[in-house]
C-alpha cells in the first residue's frame, strides 16, 4: 500500500514546477537586480574608461573570374581569409616603412565581405592619420595581390593554350608534307590516304584557330578582372561618440548581468530546493498556515498594515493560547528577531489573565539580552524555568534551526506553533522538523509564515485526515438527537467529535525525500 501511494505521488509531482521556479527567482530579485546593475556599471565604466582606439574603414570592389549569381560568398570570404595573412601585411608595413611585424599588424585589422564582391577592411592605429594610412597601406596590397594573382593565372592560361596551338601547328606541319609527297602518286590506295590527310588537316586547322581565339580571350580577360577589382570608399577615420559607446556597452553589459543573475536564481533554487510557496511547507512541516506577516517592511502604508496584521495575529494566538490546557510555545525558524517580538506581544496580551513569563529558548541573546522596557513581561532563561511557580502562565520561545536540542522543545511546551519564514529551510529540514516535533510528542497547531511571497495563490491548509486546519480542531456545538437525526448518525458524529477533541500530532513524515513526494 506505501509503495503504491508513493509511486502515485511521486507521478503526480512534476519534475519541475515552474510556479515555484519563478517564485524562487523572484524572491532572489536582490541577487539578479544587484548583477544587473553591476553589469550596467561594468559596461558604462569600460565604454568611458576604455575608449576604442582611433580606427580608419574602406572599402573594395574585388572582380573574381569564378563570379556566379548563386555563389553563397566563398569567394569573398577567400579573399578575407588571404587578407589576414603575412605576406599583405608584410607588403602593407613595406609601403608604410614601418619596423612592427606583420604577425602584430595582422591583430590591429580585419575584413568582412558586405556582398559577394564587396570587401570591408577595418583598422586600428594610434591615431586617426595613422589608422587610414594603414587602412590605404593595406587596401593598395591587398588589391596589388589579388591584381598579380589574376595576372599570374591569365598569363598561365594563355601560355597553355599557346603552347597547345603550337603543338597542332607542329602536327599541321606534317600533315602538309605528307600530302606534299602524296600528291605525284596515283592508284586507290593513294587517293584514300589523300582524303585522310585532308580531313587531318581540317581538324587541325579548326583545333588550332579555337586555341588561338581561347588565348586572345584569356588575355583580354585579365584587363576587365583588373581594372574591376578598385577602391570604391577611401579610407576615412570613423569618429565614434563617447557617450553614446558608453551607452552601448552599458546595455550589453546590463543584459550580460540580467541574464547571469537570473540563471544563478534559477540554479540556486533547483538545487537549495527551498519551499516558497504555502503548500509546499504545510505539506512538508505537515502543519497548516493560520498566519502570514510581511518581513520586510517599506512606506508608512505598508508599516500600517504589517502593525494591523501583527495585532491580528496576537489576538489569534492569544485565543489558541487560551483555549489550550497544555503549555504552548514558539518555535521559530529563520526568524528569531521577529518571533521574539511576536512572544513579547502575545505575553503582553496574557497578562491580563495574570502573570505570564517567557521563557527564552533561543540561541541568542534577542530576548534575555535586550533591555527590558516598563510593562514588558519577564523573560527568563531555560535554566530558571524550573523555579517558576506552577500556577503561572508560561510561554515558551525555542528554534528549530540545526543544532537544535530537540529533548529541550517539550519543556519549552507541549504545543507549539510554528514561525518560519518562507524560502529559509530546505524541504530535507522541514521534514526533519516534521518529525522531530512528532518523536518529542510536541502538537503543532498551525504555521505562522513570515515574508511570505506576495503573489503566492497557493492553499496553505491542509485538509486530509489528520492534518486539518486550525479551525477543524475546535469544538463544534453537539448536535440534538431531534430534528430527525438517527442514532447511527449521532454516534457517527460523537465519535468524530472525540476525534477532532484529541491533540494533533505533528505529522510523520518518511525518512527518505523520495517517499515524502
Amino acid at each position: 500500500m506505501t509503495t503504491s501511494t508513493t509511486a502515485q505521488s511521486s507521478a503526480a509531482t512534476p519534475l519541475l514546477d515552474l510556479q515555484v521556479l519563478v517564485a524562487a527567482v523572484r524572491r532572489r530579485r536582490r541577487l539578479w537586480s544587484s548583477l544587473a546593475l553591476l553589469g550596467l556599471l561594468a559596461g558604462a565604466a569600460a565604454g568611458l574608461l576604455m575608449p576604442r582606439p582611433p580606427t580608419a574603414v574602406t572599402k573594395i570592389l574585388v572582380a573574381h573570374e569564378e563570379d556566379q549569381p548563386n555563389d553563397p560568398g566563398t569567394l569573398i570570404r577567400t579573399d578575407v581569409a588571404l587578407l589576414q595573412t603575412t605576406r599583405i601585411a608584410g607588403q602593407a608595413l613595406k609601403a608604410l616603412k614601418s619596423p612592427e611585424k606583420a604577425e602584430d599588424f595582422m591583430r590591429d585589422y580585419s575584413g568582412t565581405g558586405l556582398t559577394n564582391n564587396v570587401l570591408q577592411i577595418t583598422v586600428t592605429g594610434d591615431s586617426d592619420a595613422e589608422a587610414v594610412a594603414r587602412a590605404q597601406a593595406l587596401a593598395d596590397a591587398f588589391v596589388a595581390d589579388h591584381v598579380q594573382r589574376i595576372r599570374e593565372s591569365s598569363k598561365a592560361e594563355s601560355k597553355a593554350l599557346l603552347d597547345q596551338r603550337d603543338q597542332l601547328k607542329a602536327q599541321l606541319a606534317q600533315v602538309n608534307k605528307a600530302i606534299g609527297d602524296g600528291t605525284g602518286q596515283s592508284g586507290p590506295e593513294s587517293s584514300a590516304d589523300l582524303e585522310s590527310l585532308y580531313a587531318r588537316r581540317a581538324e587541325l586547322t579548326s583545333q588550332i584557330t579555337d586555341f588561338s581565339q581561347r588565348a586572345g580571350e584569356a588575355g583580354i580577360g585579365a584587363p576587365r578582372l583588373v581594372v574591376g577589382t578598385q577602391i570604391v570608399d577611401a579610407p576615412f577615420a570613423v569618429h565614434t561618440s563617447l557617450p553614446r559607446t558608453a551607452a552601448a556597452d552599458a546595455a550589453i553589459g546590463l543584459f550580460l548581468g540580467l541574464f547571469l543573475g537570473l540563471a544563478a536564481a534559477a540554479v540556486g533554487a533547483v538545487v537549495a530546493d527551498r519551499p516558497v510557496l504555502r503548500r509546499d511547507i504545510a505539506a512538508n512541516l505537515g502543519a497548516s498556515v493560520i498566519a502570514e506577516l510581511p518581513h520586510r517592511l517599506g512606506g508608512r502604508w505598508r508599516r500600517r498594515r504589517a502593525g494591523a496584521a501583527r495585532e491580528r495575529l496576537v489576538t489569534s494566538l492569544t485565543r489558541i493560547v487560551r483555549g489550550s490546557a497544555e503549555p504552548v510555545s514558539l518555535l521559530e525558524l529563520g526568524c528569531a528577531r521577529e518571533t521574539g517580538v511576536i512572544a513579547l506581544a502575545l505575553a503582553g496580551a496574557l497578562a491580563a489573565d495574570g502573570p505570564v513569563t517567557v521563557v527564552d529558548g533561543l540561541p541568542g541573546p534577542q530576548l534575555s539580552g535586550r533591555r527590558p522596557k516598563p510593562g514588558d513581561p519577564a523573560v527568563v532563561g531555560g535554566e530558571r524555568a524550573a523555579a517558576l511557580p506552577p500556577e503561572e502562565r508560561r510561554l515558551g520561545v525555542g528554534s528549530v534551526t540545526p543544532g537544535t536540542a530537540w529533548t529541550d522543545l517539550r519543556h519549552l511546551g507541549t504545543r507549539t506553533v510554528l514561525v518560519v519564514r518562507a524560502g529559509h529551510g530546505s524541504a530535507a529540514w522541514l521534514h526533519t522538523v516534521a518529525r522531530q516535533l512528532a518523536d518529542q510528542r510536541v502538537a503543532v497547531a498551525g504555521v505562522v509564515l513570515i515574508d511570505p511571497d506576495p503573489r503566492d495563490r497557493t492553499d496553505g491548509t491542509l485538509w486530509n485526515g489528520p492534518h486539518t486546519a486550525l479551525r477543524g480542531h475546535g469544538e463544534r456545538p453537539t448536535r440534538q438527537s431531534g430534528g430527525g437525526v438517527s442514532p447511527a448518525v449521532q454516534a457517527v458524529g460523537e465519535g468524530r467529535r472525540g476525534t477532532e477533541r484529541s491533540p494533533t500530532w505533528a505529522a510523520r513524515v518518511p525518512d527518505s525525500d523520495q517517499e515524502a513526494r
